[in-house]
């Protein structure tokens, strides 16, 4: 049976793929450290484990409206207006199976075929690929260490701007100042944006701010996306929601319904009780001492450069001294060294390598960094 034009010239996410092939070499027995991806070693919150057994307490979990249930809609209104200040009702809430989801109705009711959508680069790979299965026209872009009126002003015309803050990978998170620049930026060009802001909570120097936290969100075009994967290290809860203006919410239903309908209830419970747990303080301190102790082991290598990060769960270490192909460096890493990374021509930027750094114990965290730093010193000698 033939298949469609559309999938048959896709590919499998590259992120995905990767934790795929080393899931399934950790199924036959191998040892295999895997920083392709960040998953989390925490636990849920509490809060959301006492709010599943209550859950399932209950004599039914019925369905729920397409966009989610009534009373948790306006409890995670209540969480963006009281901590990320925007201004959102209940019925521009719409709570899907995870981010991914979110992006992809986003992007398919807010554009038509052959839209430009600018990206920057390095970018989350699902941004360019749920585009290309749409046959929109994602337009990469270098991400600058200042968004200024200049960089904006050189972009080319699109009909929406996705933005990724804080940034998966670089760990950068935009400041108040430049929001206010993106914002007269959207409005100048009559665009649009999708702000992904799941990484939230998982900021060590600085402040996060949502570019929607202003009085004229809904006219700028702005959907904001959310997911307790990373925040909450929900990873497979598959629990996220979108705040939008309530058409595009009501466009967003329209498409759901037909896919899966609303999220599971049960997830929807979990999920709400994610985001009011609080700031999650003991997970945020471990990360950074992860995040530290990998730096100084890398500190001072003539063939690897890496940022301190001010958020997240990835450090983006630039190789280029050594290789700009950093598809052949990670595989031969995985094939010779057991060690998994995420190559940077996946994200848009040749050169560079991912680290997922909150996986496994600490142990095996240095175990694998000193892994990558033996393999890279043998190459960097041997050139």
């Amino acid at each position: 049976m033939d298949i469609s034009r559309r999938i048959a010239r896709s590919r499998p996410l590259a992120t995905t793929a990767m934790h795929g092939r080393v899931d399934a070499m950790k199924a036959r027995g191998e040892d295999v450290i895997d920083f392709s991806i960040a998953i989390s070693h925490f636990p849920a919150p509490e809060g959301v484990l006492a709010a599943v057994r209550q859950g399932l307490q209950q004599p039914a979990l019925p369905y729920t409206a397409v966009g989610g249930d009534a009373h948790i809609r306006a409890r995670l209104a209540a969480k963006v207006v009281n901590e990320n200040r925007i201004p959102a009702t209940a019925d521009e809430i719409l709570i899907t199976n995870g981010c991914k989801q979110a992006l992809y109705e986003a992007l398919y009711v807010m554009a038509d075929p052959g839209d430009a959508v600018i990206i920057f680069k390095p970018h989350w790979p699902a941004y360019v690929a749920t585009c290309q299965l749409l046959e929109l026209r994602p337009v990469l872009v270098d991400l600058p260490d200042e968004i200024t009126d200049a960089v904006l002003d050189a972009l080319p015309p699109a009909r929406i701007l996705i933005i990724n803050n804080p940034h998966n990978p670089t760990g950068a998170v935009l400041g108040g100042e430049e929001l206010e620049r993106i914002a007269a930026w959207l409005k100048r060009r009559g665009a649009h944006a999708i702000v992904d802001e799941s990484y939230e909570k998982l900021i060590f120097d600085g402040a996060h701010h949502s570019p929607a936290a202003r009085p004229d969100w809904r006219e700028a075009g702005i959907v904001t996306l959310f997911s307790a994967s990373q925040s909450y290290a929900m990873m497979g809860w598959r629990a996220g929601f979108a705040v939008a203006p309530a058409h595009i919410v009501s466009a967003m239903e329209t498409l759901q319904g037909p896919i899966t309908a609303a999220a599971p209830m049960l997830m929807q419970l979990a999920m709400a009780a994610a985001f009011e747990s609080g700031e999650p303080a003991a997970m945020l301190a471990d990360y950074r001492q992860r995040r530290d102790l990998v730096l100084d082991i890398a500190h001072g290598l003539p063939w690897l450069t890496m940022r301190c990060p001010a958020s997240g769960p990835y450090l983006w270490a630039d190789i280029s001294r050594l290789t700009m192909d950093t598809v052949a460096f990670s595989e031969r890493l995985l094939s010779e060294c057991a060690v998994a990374v995420m190559p940077g021509d996946a994200l848009g930027a040749p050169g560079y390598i991912r680290i997922g750094y909150i996986s496994d114990d600490v142990a095996t965290l240095r175990r694998g960094v000193r892994a990558i730093v033996a393999f890279g010193n043998a190459l960097y000698h041997a050139n």
